[in-house]
Order: structure tokens, then sequence, then C-alpha cells
């Protein structure tokens, strides 16, 4: 009788490099992941850098109409920012995220950069990776992931006018976890609230 079939020693070594490859995509996925957070905060930082680098050269920050120190309407118009070689952008595609920057006043006539996964700030039905996004940024940011203290806190309220924040309100509670129902993150880029 001949019977062929595979040896226990041909299986393993199929079920081993089936857990090699397994392995490298997930750790592929991983990286991707992590080079889209990076995007992320990289972005913010383009218009942190375009803020100051405008207030350097004109005295007041791009969208400061009345030179009262507040960001009133949109930087981007500003001819300043227009000029720059790397420019901000108002939206941001990260794999099936989309991350919306806005500038502008907090409550207390703050100036902040404004993150948010819905367009004019809308309430989002995120998923943990959001979350996640919006933690990396803080970490980046302020060290560590908490969304109630340093420059980058969660948003409870905000309105945008004419891509500017007009108004918003934050997280001040300390030992604050990232959600995935957050509205988004604002950075107080050029003073702590």
């Amino acid at each position: 009788m001949n019977r062929k079939g595979f040896t226990l020693i041909e299986l393993a070594i199929v079920l081993v490099i089936i857990g090699i490859i397994l392995g490298a995509v997930i750790k592929g996925q991983d990286l991707i992941n992590n080079a889209r957070m990076k995007k992320l905060t990289a972005q913010v930082r383009t218009w942190e850098v375009a803020l100051w680098t405008c207030y350097d050269r004109l005295g007041h920050f791009p969208g400061d109409t009345d030179n009262n120190g507040t960001i009133n309407s949109n930087p981007v118009n500003d001819t300043c920012v227009q000029n720059l070689a790397q420019r901000p952008v108002n939206s941001l595609q990260l794999g099936s995220y989309t991350f919306h920057i806005y500038a502008g006043i907090d409550a207390n006539s703050n100036n902040v950069i404004a993150i948010c996964g819905a367009s004019g700030c809308g309430s989002v039905t995120g998923d943990n990776t959001y979350a996640d996004y919006l933690a990396n940024l803080d970490t980046s940011i302020d060290g560590e992931a908490d969304a109630g203290t340093g420059v980058v806190r969660e948003i409870n309220s905000i309105s945008v006018t004419g891509n500017v924040v007009t108004t918003a309100t934050v997280n001040s509670t300390a030992n604050s976890s990232w959600t995935s129902t957050a509205i988004g993150a604002i950075y107080y880029f050029d003073k702590q609230p």
C-alpha cells in the first residue's frame, strides 16, 4: 500500500511560515498606524510654525485682523501664510480618518489650534483608534496622554465659523482619558491656559 501525505515536520514548517507571515502583516499595520499618528502631529506642528513665522514677520498672528493678539479670521487666507513654503491645511486624511484643523480662540480669548474628527468640529462617532490619534498627539506635545491637563486638552464644546474657532471650552479634569466620543483636541500653542 502506497500512502501519501504530509509528515508532522512538513506541517510544522508550514505553520511556522504562516505564523511569520501573519506576524509581519500585524507589525506592518502597527508601523502604518504609527506613521499616520506622527503625520497628524506633524500637521499640527506645521500650523504652529506657520502662525509663529507670520507673527515674527508681521508682529501679529495671521488672522488677527485687529492686532489685538487674538486670531479672529481664517489664518490660511492671510498673505503671509500663502507665501510660506510649508502651508498648513484644514483637513488631513489618515487612512479611514479625516481630521479637520482650525485656528482661533477659546472662550477666554486664548489662541488655539483645534483638531477635530468632523468638519466644523461637530460630534463624532469614533472608535478606539480615533481616541489613540488624540492621545498620541497629546503625548507628542505634552509628554503624557491626559485629556484634562497640559496644553493639549479634550474639547467639551466648540464653535467654528468660516474655518475659525470662535469659542471653545475644554476638559480641565486631571487624569482624564481620551475617549472615542471626544469632539477633538485643543492645542494652546502660545500660552498655558
